[in-house]
């Protein structure tokens, strides 16, 4: 039987053995899944396969099991392959049989040709994603990965040359504290001398440092969505169910890696005599054929043996809720529920300088999440305007700093006039590269989108200012985002928590407004902020993250009986207060008690809860009230 070494250094030493065993029947390749699938269940065995989120690319071996958490950017075209090729000597006549899946490039010895008229060929079909990590990944969330993998990786010899020049104690110590990697292999573009080959800048590429191709050719662009973002991008093959993945899911994928240099040759000349799988002559420019084969240093290649859509990215909880050791853990954790929720309420409140009322809507928001849609309405959203917030002030800074800490991915949008007219925030169709160029509101689902309105100045908004706001806008009322495909628009849902600071009402639209009252002015608030997180224990923020992460999953109804209760109460309220009282009161009323049944544990809405609700509601309304008649106008 092969060691666990055979199955994660050399896979494709298995595929072949299944296929000399089952081939060339279509049989064979069911069986290779079904290999792996066993394999990867046995205990903590994912923990083995080295992951390219954590791992340098230069100390992964070519052709070994790896692991990718990532966002699908961009899907390509299909492409068609050499399933099954034969290959045969011209001297001895020899002919053998050879499979091309999970491969980028024929393999063929010295003395054999590859028959091209041979009956065995099989033409199949994959489909190529390009993939990015999650944007906006929180590091909690890295370093909890990065902690409970087990891998065990070391440089890989096929790129020493071109590697910084390290001690042999060095190169230990990275392999002793991987975390040292990320800090040793940051990608540097002053690294880069004169058209040489870049040193070893795939670890660590950042969207603000475009990427310079061995070849010399114009600066390589990853395409990341957010600004700033650091990690590798990948050219994920995938060969089965492909039409189950949509642009922006998250997924986690086992694959083979492939770094064969041959991807990188643009010369027609050379591809031709290298024997790729997935020759480039149906490339129409020299920008497609940029996009469709990066250098593979840079933009790695993972073949697909298995891949699942992620639920969620958070590393505390088990990634399928719905297997029987996840339910123990689930209902277990519920048992602290209340004193949990204590606990968090009492930690945003100090944040949010002690404003309990505005805390609580804190909480509902970050456990908010579109659970339907009705026609074109999402329904669960639950965007919240927190105004009230000091202008130009550090404190949105320090709030987003709080977030980051509960949620595994988010994003602080500073709204300033520049930002908006200078940002590209749709993703765009480029025909020339064919294709789609990403943009800052290209997210995964369950992010948390913090817009800054407080650094908003007076000033003249142009065509790509407006068509920012438009979308933020649209992103908010209808959880969607129209891509740009130049001839047409495209809408792509999603499901994007978004939280607004503003000093007074927001300029954009959302489902709640709850106006700041700060019950305390620290003097500094970057002292206070970090005493705050200083004081929470490791073990209680990892259960908040926990419990936020988690009440998102839960399904929530509410009985027959109850319904008519609450229509009953909203008759009554109309009556009292027939000017106030809208249909647009009762749903954010509904959503309140939603998530406040949620918060507590509860997956149905008692009548209690719904009390809870209107009271809530009731106190936000008159702090709204009190501050409009102070201010003589609407907030």
């Amino acid at each position: 039987m092969p060691c666990v070494a055979d199955w994660l250094n050399s896979p494709l030493s298995i595929v072949q053995g299944i296929f000399a065993q089952h081939g060339p029947s279509p049989n064979w390749e069911k069986k290779v899944t079904e290999y792996f699938t066993e394999k990867l269940k046995e205990n903590n065995a994912t923990n083995w396969v080295p992951s390219l989120n954590d791992v340098p690319l230069h100390y992964l071996k070519p052709n070994s099991l790896v692991k990718f958490r990532c966002m699908v950017q961009d899907m390509f075209d299909p492409e068609f392959y050499m399933g099954v090729y034969e290959t045969v000597d011209p001297n001895t006549k020899t002919r053998v049989l050879h499979f091309g899946k999970y491969r980028d490039v024929a393999e063929c010895g010295p003395q054999q040709e590859i028959d091209l008229n041979s009956s065995q060929t099989v033409t199949s079909e994959r489909q190529t994603f390009y993939c990015v990590p999650v944007p906006g990944e929180s590091t909690w969330v890295k370093e909890a990965y990065l902690s409970a993998s087990q891998a065990r990786v070391s440089p890989s010899t096929s790129y020493t040359p071109s590697r910084h020049k390290r001690s042999y104690e060095e190169d230990e110590d990275m392999e002793l504290h991987p975390s040292k990697q990320k800090e040793q292999h940051m990608g540097n573009i002053g690294d880069i001398h004169g058209c040489g080959e870049p040193k070893r800048l795939e670890t660590e590429a950042s969207a603000g440092h475009q990427l310079i191709s061995p070849n010399c050719s114009p600066p390589l662009d990853l395409n990341f969505p957010l600004p700033g973002e650091k990690g590798p991008a990948s050219l994920v093959k995938v060969y089965e169910r492909w039409d189950s993945f949509k642009v922006n899911d998250t997924l986690e994928v086992y694959g083979i890696l492939s770094v064969d240099p041959v991807l990188s040759i643009v010369n027609s000349e050379e591809r031709e005599n290298a024997s790729p799988l997935d020759p480039m002559e149906c490339m129409d420019t020299a920008e497609e054929q940029r996009v469709r084969s990066p250098p593979a240093s840079l933009v790695p290649r993972i073949h697909v043996i298995l891949a699942q859509k992620l639920q969620h990215i958070n590393p505390l909880l088990p990634a399928c809720l719905n297997e029987e050791e996840s339910k123990s853990f689930v209902s277990s954790f519920m048992m602290e529920l209340s004193p949990l929720r204590a606990e968090l309420l009492g930690f945003l409140t100090h944040a949010l300088l002690g404003d309990s009322l505005a805390a609580e809507y804190l909480i509902l928001h970050l456990i908010s999440t579109v659970y339907a849609r009705r026609d074109v309405l999402p329904l669960g959203k639950f965007t919240v305007n927190l105004s009230g917030c000091p202008r130009n002030s550090i404190f949105t800074e320090h709030i987003y700093r709080i977030i980051q800490q509960l949620v595994p991915a988010s994003y602080r949008l500073q709204m300033t006039i520049e930002n908006m007219n200078r940002s590209r925030f749709i993703p765009h169709k480029d025909y020339t590269a064919n294709r789609l160029v990403s943009g800052v509101l290209q997210l995964a689902s369950n992010t948390s989108l913090v817009i800054d309105e407080t650094l908003l100045e007076q000033g003249q908004l142009d065509t790509t200012g407006v068509h920012n706001v438009t979308a933020l806008g649209n992103l908010i009322t209808w959880q969607k985002v129209d891509y740009d495909f130049s001839y047409h628009q495209m809408e792509f849902p999603c499901n994007i928590n978004v939280l607004i600071t503003s000093e007074g009402r927001s300029l954009l639209p959302s489902d709640c407004q709850v106006h700041l009252q700060p019950q305390i002015i620290p003097p500094n608030m970057e002292e206070y902020v970090n005493s705050l997180l200083t004081a929470v224990l490791p073990s209680m923020l990892n259960k908040f993250r926990i419990y936020l992460s988690l009440l998102r999953l839960l399904d929530y109804s509410i009985s027959g009986e109850v319904t008519k209760a609450v229509e009953e109460d909203f008759v009554e309220m109309r009556k009292n207060d027939p000017e106030s009282i809208t249909a647009d009161d009762l749903h954010r009323t509904l959503l309140v008690a939603r998530f406040l049944s949620l918060s507590a544990g509860q997956t149905t809405l008692s009548r209690e809860r719904w009390l809870r609700a209107k009271q809530l509601e009731a106190l936000r309304k008159a702090r709204l009230q009190q501050q409009k008649c102070v201010n003589g106008n609407e907030l």
